[in-house]
């Protein structure tokens, strides 16, 4: 319940969204793609796994069902974009699953009004941190995107190898 409700307030997701869903059901990630629309009153769109797969079919669908969110992997993104797709000014573009990296991220910014990476470890139930991506974080970047910071109500703790803390920006 906590992870939805803070999923709804960001990235966020209303009532007049229409989210793609192209996780394979089975993988955590999905439970966003199917909870977060049920306790918003938005529209669930679910890819057969023939359209998650090919980059053409995906396109076409994203633009059939006007989709305004959708959560995939940098694969996944990086797939479109090779494919030539060129996104959608209103599209809210959420990915994790993967590091980001900054290149990836930079094309995104310019295919969509929205670009957050999430990132969490299966153990935490789907996603445990979010970063809004913007262009100034990117800037001279050629690594990956920060993971930002801890959905609400939780902390993260960055540990060294022998299960200290580290300092702030220490990877």
């Amino acid at each position: 319940v906590n992870f939805l409700l803070s999923m709804q307030r960001q990235p966020g997701l209303n009532a007049d969204d229409t989210l793609l869903a192209v996780t394979t059901l089975s993988f955590d990630i999905a439970g966003l793609e199917l909870y977060l629309p049920l306790i918003t009153g938005a529209k669930v769109v679910i890819a057969d796994k023939e359209t998650a797969f090919d980059p053409n079919l995906l396109m076409q669908e994203m633009e059939r069902v006007n989709a305004t969110v959708m959560q995939a992997t940098p694969a996944t993104w990086r797939m479109l974009i090779e494919a030539g797709w060129q996104g959608r000014k209103d599209l809210r573009i959420l990915c994790g699953g993967e590091a980001l990296p900054a290149d990836l991220a930079s094309q995104l910014l310019e295919r969509g009004c929205e670009l957050w990476n999430l990132y969490g470890p299966t153990e935490t139930t789907i996603w445990s941190t979010f970063c809004q991506v913007g262009k100034s974080q990117l800037n001279g970047s050629t690594s990956s995107v920060s993971i930002g910071r801890p959905i609400a109500n939780t902390q993260i703790h960055i540990l060294d190898v022998h299960g200290h803390p580290v300092p702030i920006g220490v990877s």
